[in-house]
């Protein structure tokens, strides 16, 4: 959990609170809070309460986005934090189409998880 500044706040074009993606997946907000310790979820802190915060592009309906723990694992290995992860998922890649979030919220997973692989090389 993060705080973030306003570039990749201005990048990421929705966000969900904490109850909101409870409800949506049908669980205890206490769950989504261990999603986002296990690194299945990046939650940063924004708005003037400074309360925690999901990209909407993580949620699809009533689950996770396929794909998306492992993309922020190969991330996280390859030494990422927080802010860089949401950088590059929500930066449009015109090779792609598009951005590494929407990819995988098409079901483009792996092509999403190759170009993460790439850059630890």
């Amino acid at each position: 959990m993060t705080e973030i500044d306003a570039k990749i706040d201005a990048l990421v074009p929705a966000w969900l609170h904490l109850p909101d993606i409870a409800e949506m997946l049908d669980v205890e907000v206490t769950r989504v809070r261990q999603l986002v310790k296990e690194g299945q979820l990046i939650a940063v802190r924004r708005g003037e309460n400074r309360t925690l915060q999901v990209p909407a592009a993580f949620i699809d309906g009533n689950k996770v986005v396929k794909g998306l723990a492992g993309t922020l694992t190969l991330l996280r290995d390859d030494g990422y934090n927080d802010e860089e992860m949401l950088d590059w998922l929500f930066t449009p890649d015109p090779t792609l189409p598009g951005t590494p979030a929407q990819a995988l919220s098409e079901n483009r997973g792996t092509e999403v998880k190759r170009r993460a692989q790439a850059l630890a090389v």
